[in-house]
């Protein structure tokens, strides 16, 4: 079976950036993992905000920072992300992966925005973080 060309990241080398659009609408900002002969991705749901804010704010159209990036689809429209970086390395220009500072606490729970295995824990957030996409219960 033939991989559909809007799919081809997904399944490629890991550390690379999966784009694809949403229900038509909003783009989406995955990670690529390395999975066994399967397509294998995380969905980057939010982030906090610190560098190039004012090109945020004026891609955004929002004056505060907790809703930058607080979401799938702001998050990209607040990068302008867009399918042109579909497959771009996370690793060089124009992404940049830092090592974390000091030890963090991430929280683990369902899945939001879905039907399909939405009873899985398969969605983490930084314990105490207001830039989540949606507080954890």
């Amino acid at each position: 079976m033939r991989t559909p060309p809007r799919t081809v990241s997904v399944f490629g080398p890991p550390g690379h950036a999966y784009v694809y659009r949403s229900y038509g609408m909003h783009w989406c900002l995955n990670f690529v993992c390395e999975g066994e002969d399967i397509a294998s991705a995380v969905l980057i749901r939010a982030l906090e905000p610190r560098t190039e804010l004012v090109a945020m704010r004026s891609r955004r159209g929002v004056d505060g920072d907790r809703l930058l990036c607080s979401g799938p689809g702001r998050l990209t429209e607040a990068l302008g992300i867009t399918r042109q970086h579909d497959g771009f390395a996370l690793d060089r220009p124009p992404f940049a992966l830092r090592a974390r500072e000091g030890p963090v606490e991430i929280l683990v729970g369902p899945r939001i925005g879905i039907t399909k295995a939405a009873e899985m824990p398969w969605r983490y957030g930084l314990a105490g973080s207001k830039f989540l996409s949606r507080p954890f219960r």
